[in-house]
C-alpha cells in the first residue's frame, strides 16, 4: 500500500476531512453550551383555570435547565403536564431567547364513582374538585361511551325538566339513569334512546303533567313501562290539648 500514491492521498484527505468535521462538532458544542443563549423569558398561553402561576413558576424554576439550545423540550412538556388539570402541552423555542408554552386544561363533565373525574372527550383524569358534577359508573373500558351517551340522554330529558346525575352502565351494557329528581330509570341493553325517548313523550302527557312524583321506571318491557312512586309517608297523628 505505501507503494500506491493515489491511495496513501485518499486516506489522508479522509483524515483531513473527518478532523475537518470533529472540529466544527467541537466547536459547535462549545458555543451551543456557553452561557451566551440563556432563556430570558417564558410565556405560558391557554385558558386556565385550576392551573396556578405558582404552579408554572415551579415548574420553571425546577425543570428548565439549560440553555436556548440545550433545554430538553420533551422533558420540559412532560415536566408541564404532570399538573393534575393538565391534559396536554406544547412547548417551543421562540428565538432568540424564548421558550413559549401552550397549556390546555381538562375540562371536567362528571365524576367517575369516586376515583377520578372524567373531562369533556370522555377521559379520566385525576384532581379534586368541588363542583357539583353527575356521577358515572362502569366497567373501566367504558368511559368513553358513557361520557357519550350522558350528553344523548340528557337531551332526550330536556321535556321533562329532568337531568342525568347518575348513569351507570353495567358489563352487560345495560343502562341505569339517575335524575335529579330521584327518579331511578332502567333503560336495558336493547334501544336504550329509543325506550327513553317513548317514555319521555308518555310521561310528559301523563304523570309529568299530573305532577305525580315517581321514584322508579323500568322500560324493559318490549311495549310499554312500569313505574313505581314513592312510599307515602305515614300521617302524623297526635292529642291537641
Amino acid at each position: 500500500m505505501w507503494d500506491r500514491p493515489a491511495v496513501l492521498l485518499w486516506i489522508a484527505n479522509l483524515l483531513y476531512a473527518l478532523a475537518a468535521v470533529l472540529l466544527m462538532y467541537a466547536v459547535l458544542f462549545v458555543v451551543i453550551h456557553l452561557p451566551i443563549f440563556p432563556l430570558r423569558g417564558v410565556t405560558v398561553e391557554g385558558d386556565l383555570q385550576h392551573v396556578t402561576r405558582e404552579q408554572l413558576k415551579l415548574i420553571v424554576s425546577r425543570h428548565l435547565q439549560g440553555n436556548f439550545f440545550t433545554l430538553d423540550l420533551v422533558e420540559t412538556r412532560d415536566a408541564f403536564q404532570k399538573l393534575p388539570w393538565v391534559r396536554n402541552v406544547s412547548v417551543r423555542r421562540r428565538w432568540p431567547d424564548k421558550l413559549e408554552v401552550t397549556v390546555e386544561e381538562h375540562r371536567e363533565l362528571a365524576r367517575w364513582g369516586n376515583i377520578a373525574l372524567v373531562n369533556t372527550y370522555g377521559e379520566l383524569f385525576h384532581a379534586a374538585s368541588d363542583s357539583e358534577l353527575p356521577v358515572f359508573y362502569g366497567p373501566g373500558d367504558g368511559v368513553h361511551e358513557v361520557a357519550e351517551h350522558y350528553a344523548t340522554y340528557n337531551t332526550l330529558l330536556q321535556p321533562t325538566g329532568m337531568r342525568v346525575t347518575q348513569l351507570a352502565l353495567t358489563p352487560r351494557r345495560a343502562w341505569q339513569i339517575g335524575t335529579d329528581r330521584g327518579m331511578v330509570i332502567e333503560l336495558g341493553r336493547e334501544q336504550p334512546e329509543a325506550r327513553l325517548s317513548k317514555f319521555v313523550g308518555a310521561y310528559a302527557k301523563t304523570l309529568g303533567a299530573a305532577g305525580v312524583n315517581v321514584a322508579y321506571a323500568d322500560l324493559r318491557y318490549p311495549n310499554g313501562f312500569a313505574v313505581r312512586k314513592p312510599a307515602s309517608a305515614p300521617a302524623a297523628t297526635g292529642k291537641s290539648s
